[in-house]
């Protein structure tokens, strides 16, 4: 099945905030409000991100804490063979490129392996300091930024864009960059936890990259693309 078509570039339009607060009203009744904190560890999140990478989260979380079983310390972790580290975290997958990963990350960072420092810094020191670690692009310092210290910013997973998308909240097409721009641009302050856990659990319940379950989705009525797709299909 092809993907969902969605809105073309050339008829977007950049969304009104009062559109954007009738969406998030509406993933409030569905999925209601997260009730999460910052768990204050950078380090524990950018090494789960780099484990969440091309697999689901129950292999993610069995390999991360393969991993923390097995070494007892991230300095540990950075002086073991790479070899241990791979074997660690093979049930997350591609687990010799993650474990390169996680290596040079954390050799990268050096002395003291600490990023507590971050949650006194401003997002935009955070995110060129993250973003010139190996490896590490917008996505992945959003969510050290946002999971571990509460900082405004908003990661843009697979899950998010497609449904930013197709909702016409994001550019079709647009690059990593703009789209975490344009995503943090449109989130209400303080709401960056609860727009971006509330479009990922409509991406992975209802908005599927092939199979959109569209005749059940609560956002129908406020989707763009929704029309573009009933044309397709008849």
């Amino acid at each position: 099945m092809a993907e969902l078509p969605t809105v073309p570039r050339k008829d977007w339009v950049r969304p009104r905030p009062d559109r954007v607060a009738r969406i998030r009203a509406r993933l409030r009744e569905v999925y209601g409000v997260p009730v999460v904190r910052p768990h204050g560890d950078g380090i524990a999140e950018l090494v789960l991100t780099v484990l969440s990478q091309s697999t689901n989260d129950r292999n993610r979380d069995v390999a991360y804490l393969r991993l923390r079983d097995r070494f007892d310390s991230w300095e540990a972790v950075r002086d073991a063979p790479v070899a241990e580290v791979e074997e660690a975290i093979r049930p997350g997958g591609i687990s010799k490129v993650k474990s390169q990963r996680i290596h040079d990350i954390l050799v990268a960072i050096g002395d003291p392996l600490d990023l507590s420092w971050l949650a006194d810094a401003s997002v935009a020191e955070g995110q060129e300091y993250l973003c010139s670690l190996p490896g590490v692009g917008r996505k992945t310092a959003a969510c050290v930024l946002l999971f571990s210290f509460d900082l405004r910013d908003v990661p843009v997973d697979t899950h998010v864009s497609r449904v930013g998308t197709r909702l016409g909240l994001l550019r079709p097409g647009a690059g990593f960059d703009e789209l975490h721009d344009s995503m943090l641009a449109l989130t209400p302050r303080g709401a960056e936890w609860e727009l971006h856990v509330n479009l990922l659990r409509h991406g992975r319940r209802t908005c599927a990259a092939q199979r959109p379950r569209c005749g059940e989705c609560a956002l129908a009525r406020m989707c763009p693309s929704r029309a573009l797709w009933t044309v397709e299909r008849a």
